[in-house]
């Protein structure tokens, strides 16, 4: 499909799984299928003709939205999971082994960095996580010699960037496979494969889905290497299930004019916060002032409509923010249409302790801000009323802090 993206996210992989004229993908729920001659039945449980025999294996509606996404990010093919830490721990796990070694950075989701420090050293799998904006130590692990890099760009919360196209360099030098977990930017503001990468990965809860009533997770890459991927679903059996498969197709196909308003509300908001006396920092990367804006200029096509902030005052200012907000759920989602509020010690990094957050520079002070596609200004005027709550209730002796 010659198209832009927007064009591609309304059409794209869908009219082969239509029927009966109908002009949407149908939910099949059956969970197997019939057939009456043995041999074919045989030769499509072996790959060796196109169909479907039992759901934990394929259904036509997951396959219409692993059709979509493929085409979305560019790939030859993509492999559909139930949840997005289901796609990330799949994809790990089916190329790792025993004495393999992973290079990841430090700044990498709360779930995803529990996967590499309590669970891949139970499979005697090195995980080495390195500062996320030291390049020097990033390049000299994979130099040594790795299987996996596993990239998170932008991270989650702290909103850091990763030279993907470099590293990307750097693991194909020592002949490593490059995962990135493109779930903040989505296809519209980034692709991956594009800049290097081997396989990419959504939680497509979040934007793909984008009216958080669906989980589920997928990864995209080579045929070759999806083969793998599959196989790892096939047998261990975290599939999608066919409703939840259908309302991400239905949400996909708004994808483009969601993220473009929650981009430029998420801008907006993140200028505006630069200037409040209570807002100790802003992390967003389509801001000048943010460390790595020259890397997400050059390699995404727009900044995302997520921001997080540190506000003065800590956890107590947070909490004081949060009863007061109007349009906000406080929740641990993002990539909605609603927009979200949540401090990382419940959203992201609910896993981790205290000290784990601390080690990695999240402040008990940091809220993460994943922008909905309401009204800038209403979210803008929601935001100075909370704030002004909290100047007029915070503890002056917590101001500075």
């Amino acid at each position: 499909m010659n198209a832009h993206i927007g064009t591609k996210s309304v059409w794209a992989g869908e009219k082969e799984f239509r029927v009966f004229g109908g002009t949407q993908v149908p939910v099949i729920m059956s969970v197997a299928y019939d057939y009456q001659d043995v041999d074919e039945w045989y030769d499509v449980a072996l790959g060796l003709k196109p169909g479907y025999t039992y759901n934990r294996m394929s259904n036509p509606t997951v396959k219409a939205f692993e059709e979509k996404i493929r085409m979305l990010e560019g790939a030859e093919a993509a492999i559909a999971f139930s949840s997005g830490m289901a796609a990330i721990s799949a994809s790990l796990h089916t190329f790792l082994k025993p004495g393999d070694r992973v290079v990841s950075v430090k700044d990498t989701y709360g779930g995803t960095n529990k996967i590499f420090t309590e669970f891949l050293p139970r499979m005697h799998v090195q995980s080495v996580l390195c500062n996320t904006e030291d390049y020097a130590e990033l390049e000299a692990e994979i130099a040594k010699g790795c299987q996996v890099v596993y990239l998170e760009s932008p991270t989650n919360p702290t909103l850091k960037i990763t030279d993907i196209e470099r590293l990307a360099k750097a693991a194909k030098a020592v002949g490593a496979l490059v995962m990135v977990d493109n779930t903040f930017a989505t296809p519209i503001n980034q692709n991956p494969l594009k800049l290097g990468a081997d396989l990419v990965i959504h939680s497509a809860t979040k934007y793909l889905s984008g009216h958080a009533d669906a989980m589920g997770g997928v990864v995209c890459g080579a045929a070759g290497l999806m083969e793998k991927v599959y196989h790892y679903r096939e047998i261990n059996g975290a599939a999608l299930d066919p409703w939840a498969a259908y309302l991400i197709i239905r949400g996909i196909k708004t994808l483009h004019l969601r993220v473009r308003q929650q981009t430029q509300s998420a801008m907006a908001i993140a200028r505006y916060l630069q200037q409040q006396p209570l807002i100790e920092a802003v992390n967003y990367p389509g801001l000048e002032t943010h460390p790595h804006h020259d890397v997400a200029k050059r390699q995404m096509n727009g900044y995302g409509g997520i921001l997080s902030v540190v506000l003065k005052g800590g956890m107590e200012a947070i909490k004081l923010m949060l009863h007061k907000l109007q349009y906000a759920n406080r929740a641990g989602n993002l990539g909605a249409v609603e927009t979200i509020y949540g401090p990382a010690r419940t959203t992201s990094h609910v896993e981790c302790t205290l000290e784990e957050r601390q080690a990695l520079g999240i402040s008990e002070g940091l809220l993460r801000i994943s922008v909905g596609i309401e009204d800038t200004e209403d979210l803008i005027a929601d935001l100075a009323q909370a704030l002004a709550h909290v100047e007029a209730n915070l503890p002056v002796s917590t101001h500075n802090k």
